[in-house]
């Protein structure tokens, strides 16, 4: 296909990406840029230092917990002329995917050869985590090199995603080490951490594929090295210690909390006798009521109004007057109205925050950019949420870029805990990013053409509508592409108790438009449909193809008593792959409560949800 991503992919990998020019363009001075690189640099220098006390944190941390155990074994390992893994080592380096690099990588970190094997899993950590802040430290060297826009563009992608993997595996190590584990840190956490970290690096890269050549996607290249097996092998290292699987089905890979049984029993029946049961747990009572009122009845914290009648004018105004690393709910209203600004994101420290509008369609947030203007597609989010609790409800968020601008998000989310309910999402190709991380979306409007629902969160859609438009002369729709590129990771595309529609534009031309329900952008893409409407729009087939048999065996897409005329499986696609679920057990690994562990958060936020698979 000559179009989008609908491309042939590289063996073994995927890139969704068109493949970007590296074209030498001048540098302009301007007085603006002056001042953007003013910012730049002296963001550079404090992330530089945090990087280095990282490296230095870590490195302590590591002599501290294992030099009474090192020094009885330096003498025997100094005169040894090479290095010989410990059993401890060999077994849980046979469980990673990348073995070599696991065993060369811990027998260099100090204690390793002394090490239990639950001790090599915060060995691990703090192994990679020292990677990763030496990479990050690294990489700034680079900042002040002249580059072309797009190369740009994957540079400071790359910064921003190494600096949320530093945090992630910092918390992962925090809750790991032995005697500081948090009571309020489960494995799901840690399990999420490292996979969203193993998403930034994929990130990450694939910006750099793009380019053709070059000295700065060759030096990152070199900074990059490893990262993201490194980052693999602590997942299947943690993975591995202590926890079955899910009896074959490649879901949550082994552990996950263990529920009482009124857990178990609402995970599966769904308690639809309690209005509670609308509400997951980690949605606390005031969030409940936040999301049960109209927007103008609630007592905001900041309000944006364009007229002037609030606080600020603009969106970016009050992001930036927003608390950071607060634990405590920051509620910005944002008025009806029409709001074209660039830039617009929640940063990492920007914690719970919650933005609510006047509804869908009155209260719009809208852009245009997309890779046409040498951009990646990471960058052409018209917003972009990461700071961990980010909610928003009744807001339209739009990239209007159209079907022939190809990748252009209108909503990103790399935000742990995230809401995204009662809202509309509208663009074409690339609409909603779910990027990383645990999501919750709930009655909520999607629309786009080619892969327009994408990324590689756990997320969960529930009574939501997802709407096929109308693409471009010979291409085809395709709801979904989700990229888990690694077994171990706890991600994936839940859609349950939702409507698969068409426009009416698609409706008039259905039959030269086939929609699928997803395509495997990586290598163990899962996704799966339960208990949704399916219109006639989407093709008999259900599923489509990558690029050959790329991926066909390893993905896991599966649908759970589906209805409508476009959810009959007598002709689906036969991949080893897919399957048709008939075990409610089997289906029940993907609801709010297994999948994101939803019980445990969603309660907080007032987000109405069902835990279970009963409708």
């Amino acid at each position: 296909m000559e179009y989008g991503r609908l491309q042939p992919s590289e063996p073994g990998g995927s890139s969704k990406h068109h493949v970007a020019e590296n074209p030498s363009l001048p540098q302009t001075a301007t007085s603006s840029a002056s001042s953007t690189s003013r910012s730049r640099k002296n963001k550079l220098i404090l992330i530089s230092l945090l990087s280095v006390a990282l490296i230095l944190a870590s490195a302590v941390s590591a002599v501290v917990l294992f030099a009474g155990r090192s020094k009885a074994s330096n003498s025997a390992a100094s005169s040894a002329l090479h290095r010989k893994p410990t059993k401890a080592i060999s077994d849980a380096c046979a469980r990673t995917r990348f073995p070599s690099l696991c065993v060369d990588s811990l027998l260099d970190f100090p204690g390793s050869t002394t090490a239990s094997e639950q001790d090599l899993v915060h060995i691990s950590f703090n192994m990679t985590l020292q990677r990763l802040s030496k990479a990050l430290y690294l990489s700034f060297s680079l900042s002040y090199r002249q580059m072309d826009p797009y190369s740009r563009s994957a540079y400071d992608d790359c910064l921003e995603l190494l600096d949320d993997s530093v945090d992630a595996l910092s918390r992962a190590l925090t809750s790991v080490i032995p005697g500081a584990a948090s009571t309020s840190t489960s494995t799901q956490d840690v399990l999420t951490w490292l996979s969203a970290a193993l998403t930034n690096q994929d990130t990450c890269g694939e910006g750099f594929e793009q380019i053709n050549g070059g000295d700065i996607k060759n030096e990152m290249d070199q900074r990059l090295k490893d990262l993201s097996e490194l980052v693999s092998n602590c997942l299947a290292i943690y993975s591995a210690i202590g926890g079955g699987d899910f009896s074959g089905v490649p879901i949550q890979n082994r552990r996950r909390r263990l529920l009482g049984n009124s857990d178990m029993e609402r995970d599966i029946m769904g308690d639809n006798a309690n209005v509670s049961r609308d509400f997951p747990r980690w949605l606390g009572r005031r969030e409940r009521r936040l999301l049960a009122v109209p927007g103008s009845q609630i007592q905001a914290d900041i309000i944006v109004s364009k007229d002037g009648s609030g606080t600020f004018k603009t969106i970016a105004e009050a992001i930036k007057k927003a608390p950071e690393s607060s634990s405590r709910r920051t509620i910005i209203y944002v008025k009806a109205g029409r709001y074209e600004e660039s830039n617009l994101k929640v940063a990492r420290k920007k914690t719970n925050l919650m933005f609510i509008g006047d509804g869908k369609g009155k209260t719009i947030i809208t852009g245009g950019k997309n890779v046409a203007q040498k951009v990646t597609t990471f960058h052409t989010a018209t917003f972009a949420a990461q700071g961990a609790g980010f909610i928003a409800r009744d807001l339209t968020f739009e990239n209007y870029a159209g079907p022939d601008k190809h990748q252009a998000v209108a909503l990103r989310i790399g935000a742990d805990h995230a809401v995204v309910y009662h809202c509309s999402i509208i663009g074409y190709q690339d609409t909603f990013y779910v990027h990383s991380n645990r999501q919750f979306v709930r009655e909520t409007d999607i629309y786009g053409t080619v892969d327009f629902i994408f990324g590689n969160a756990a997320v969960v859609f529930q009574k939501c509508s997802l709407y096929a438009r109308k693409p471009m002369a010979n291409q085809k729709n395709t709801i979904t592409a989700q990229n888990r590129k690694d077994p171990n990771q706890n991600t994936g595309i839940s859609i349950h108790d939702c409507r698969i529609l068409a426009t009416p534009e698609l409706e008039g031309s259905k039959g030269s438009f086939p929609t699928y329900l997803g395509r495997p952008w990586k290598l163990y893409s899962r996704t799966v449909y339960m208990l949704s409407f399916i219109g006639d729009h989407v093709h008999p087939r259900g599923w489509l193809e990558w690029n050959g048999n790329f991926a066909l065996d390893t993905l896991y897409y599966g649908e759970y008593m589906n209805s409508g005329p476009g959810a009959a499986v007598g002709q689906r696609v036969t991949w080893p792959g897919y399957r048709v679920i008939t075990s409610p057990v089997e289906a029940g690994k993907f609801t709010v409560a297994q999948f994101i562990y939803g019980s445990s958060w969603l309660p907080s936020t007032g987000v109405a949800f069902l835990a279970g698979l009963s409708v």
